[in-house]
């Protein structure tokens, strides 16, 4: 490569410009290089140093304990709600099972291995129940590629928002764009209840967010190749693709599907009558529907049975009751009131709370039905005062008591609004 040199001017060997065009010009051995230049070598390189690093490992391991020690885990986390526990449990058990079977080529002799396929969930709960906190807490624990997409941002593919290849570019990017590991993830999809089908009229306007969503996830979890762009979206046509398999990847999906203990109602017919109908059962039954979800239930709601079918494990979460409420608000290791003790702490202030604050603020989360999310809706009402006031104070202790949490809730704009 040889410099440059008209009427002694110099120029870059790279682009051409002159040294009177450009602010700094570096000199080598047979040539220059401008600033721009540079700057325009280094994106290549990081570009092409991105590629590479898709076929490196992150680290990611198949070490994932047993249902008995997931659960446990869980337990420190969230209250109650044993049965969704022990279906996720197994489910990520089983699934990283079915991974290491094939991880040790027993499946190369297909007429005599069983192959084990996967089987997807779908959580039932009211909201504020937990079922994002036990798809997060999962996520601790495992040693594998875990994101939480939600799914009221996607559209059919040619509509504006989100396709829903996006889901696989969000778990490529927790794992560093490894596709390896990626392939062996996990996927929480939240609020699925919102892609319901809107009606079962056939209209002439699509359906580009509800049923044409639906269409859209199902070889998604059923298992297939599928292109999927690094950077998301449309705003980069010309990104390069990179194929993701599906096969091997566990999908979770949660929604409140708010109304189906209507339709759950209607199937058992709580309004049963006659002389040997048991009252006290029928209160019971009354009071956790969700417990007898089924698929025919969710099918009702607006999911297609196509999407249903790839979603065979049905679990759900129990609604909240004032004791639940009560343990939510001091037993978990991220509970509640540790979060604002520590708040305190951190501005060198020792927060005492009254036993009877809690039983207070758990009877008005009870009445705004608002689940645990109620609860620390209640505490910043209560605390926001204090929060404002005491770092600029000199005080060193400040004692919680039950008539400054009902005065403080009282004048809130929470607490001006009729309970449901």
């Amino acid at each position: 490569m040889k410099e440059k040199i008209s009427g002694n001017v110099l120029h870059c060997s790279f682009c051409g410009r002159s040294r009177d065009d450009v602010e700094i010009l570096i000199a080598g051995q047979e040539g220059h290089i401008c600033e721009n230049c540079v700057e325009h070598a280094q994106e290549i390189i990081e570009q092409e140093l991105n590629l590479k690093r898709h076929l490196n490992n992150s680290g990611y391991s198949l070490n994932v304990k047993k249902p008995m020690e997931i659960k446990a885990f869980l337990d420190e986390y969230v209250i109650g709600q044993d049965d969704a526990k022990k279906v996720l449990s197994v489910a990520v058990y089983n699934h990283y099972k079915r991974l290491k079977q094939k991880a040790s080529g027993r499946e190369l002799d297909p007429l005599n291995e069983v192959e084990i396929e996967k089987s997807n969930i779908i959580m039932v709960g009211e909201t504020g129940t937990g079922k994002t906190l036990l798809a997060k807490s999962i996520a601790k624990i495992l040693n594998v590629p875990f994101a939480i997409v939600d799914a009221t941002v996607f559209t059919e593919a040619g509509y504006v928002g989100e396709d829903v290849e996006s889901i696989l570019t969000r778990l490529l990017q927790v794992c560093n764009y490894d596709v390896e590991a990626a392939e062996r993830g996990i996927v929480y999809i939240d609020e699925i209840d919102k892609i319901a089908r809107k009606s079962d009229n056939p209209s002439i306007t699509r359906d580009v967010s509800g049923e044409g969503v639906q269409q859209g996830l199902l070889k998604l979890l059923e298992g297939t190749d599928v292109l999927v762009p690094p950077q998301g979206g449309r705003k980069h046509p010309d990104q390069k693709m990179i194929k993701v398999n599906t096969n091997n990847i566990l999908f979770i999906c949660g929604g409140a599907f708010d109304g189906v203990d209507k339709i759950i109602a209607r199937r058992i017919q709580t309004n049963t009558i006659g002389f040997n109908v048991d009252k006290q059962q029928q209160e019971d039954v009354k009071k956790n529907l969700l417990r007898f979800v089924n698929a025919q239930d969710l099918k009702s709601f607006g999911l297609i049975p196509e999407l249903l079918g790839r979603l065979p494990v049905v679990t759900y979460l129990d609604p909240l009751d004032a004791s639940a409420l009560r343990d939510i608000l001091t037993k978990p290791k991220n509970a509640l009131m540790k979060q604002y003790h520590k708040l305190f702490e951190l501005e060198g202030i020792e927060l005492k709370v009254e036993e009877e604050v809690y039983d207070f603020m758990v009877q008005k989360a009870v009445e705004y039905k608002l689940g645990a999310r109620g609860l620390r809706s209640i505490c910043e009402s209560i605390l926001t005062d204090a929060m404002y006031e005491l770092p600029s104070s000199k005080e060193k202790t400040f004692t919680l008591t039950k008539e400054y949490a009902e005065k403080k809730f009282s004048k809130s704009k929470m607490g001006l609004i009729k309970a449901a």
